[in-house]
């Protein structure tokens, strides 16, 4: 087998928050495998944006940049796998099963593996997906300030992401492919800034080369558009942090401590699992958070085992002290 059976920390998922808990992991000469499939959420996308320092890298290249940086850290190991499964040992750690069939064991567990999306079910979405069909203003709203735009979503979902979006234009139809399901005041709220109900369900977006070009509706009517945003549920990755127990919060998320520790001891998680403001800057630093916390924990343990010979799991509470920062 081609890496070693034993390491302080498994990091299953090298999105931002994965690769971001990597580095910091590895300046604490800590051994580290870090697990990933290539699946990452954003793959469709030819841009990141609200990074510093990476504005406009492509998906890809930032991966390739960062496993470059990665190479540093003799400590620390890439593995083109996922982690299919966990579960905790006596000892406070977990053994830790691959996609290979192979178990590895580790000290702590922090879960980086991500969000899915959700497309909407309509015909042409998927050749669009990623470069004129998006599902975040904050990350692809710049590009289109001022330009007709399509927000899809029903109920309260269409509402929220057609509000969102007049931020960036006040060209806006809200198309919920069907009833709407929407109150007279949200309907009267829509008219007063400017935007547009489309009820009608849609039969195809029609669009060039990953462009955008127009809605068609069911009763044959075009309606020129440059961009859809779309308000659907994404649903995790992977069921890790549900098979090991970790308490969710109210957003369908994982529930994180301050220092991103779930509720199961020695399991900490980051990234968009946590349902949070779900932007890749901000997943990249609940990974450093967790490693912060992952490395505090077994250098506390590591200290009172040399002093004491006892043999402890230190977790962070869920509600810990806001002045608790110590290393």
């Amino acid at each position: 087998m081609p890496y070693e059976k034993n390491w302080d920390v498994v990091i299953a998922g090298a999105g931002p928050a994965g690769l971001s808990a990597a580095p910091v992991l590895g300046r604490c000469r800590r051994r580290v495998l870090l697990c990933d499939t290539g699946t990452p959420r954003n793959h469709a996308t030819d841009a990141m944006h609200g990074y510093l320092g990476h504005d406009g890298i492509a998906p890809r290249d930032f991966r390739a940049r960062t496993h470059a940086e990665l190479s540093r850290y003799t400590s620390v190991h890439f593995l083109a796998q996922a982690v299919a499964d966990a579960t905790p040992c006596g000892d406070g750690g977990f053994t830790v099963m691959l996609g290979d069939g192979a178990a590895v064991g580790c000290r702590k567990l922090l879960l980086a593996t991500g969000l899915q999306d959700t497309l909407p079910q309509v015909p042409g979405v998927a050749d669009l997906w990623g470069r004129s069909v998006h599902n975040c203003p904050y990350c692809d709203g710049w590009e289109l300030r001022d330009a007709p735009v399509a927000a899809y979503g029903k109920r309260r979902h269409g509402l929220e992401i057609a509000r969102a979006l007049t931020a960036w234009t006040r060209d806006l139809v809200l198309c919920t492919d069907g009833p709407s399901g929407l109150s007279g005041a949200d309907r009267q709220a829509l008219e007063a800034n400017g935007v547009v109900l489309i009820e009608t369900p849609l039969a195809r977006l029609d669009g060039c080369d990953g462009r955008l070009k127009a809605l068609v509706l069911a009763d044959g009517r075009r309606v020129p558009r440059t961009a859809l945003f779309f308000d659907l549920p994404a649903s995790p990755q992977s069921a890790l942090a549900r098979r090991l127990g970790c308490e969710p919060n109210a957003r369908g998320g994982v529930r994180a401590g301050r220092l991103e520790s779930s509720s199961v001891p020695g399991v900490f998680v980051a990234g968009n699992i946590l349902r949070d403001v779900q932007l890749a800057v901000v997943a990249a630093a609940e990974g450093c958070k967790a490693a912060f916390g992952i490395n505090r924990s077994l250098t506390r343990e590591d200290f009172e085992r040399r002093a004491t010979g006892m043999r402890r799991v230190e977790h962070p509470p869920i509600a810990e002290p806001a002045t608790d920062t110590a290393a």
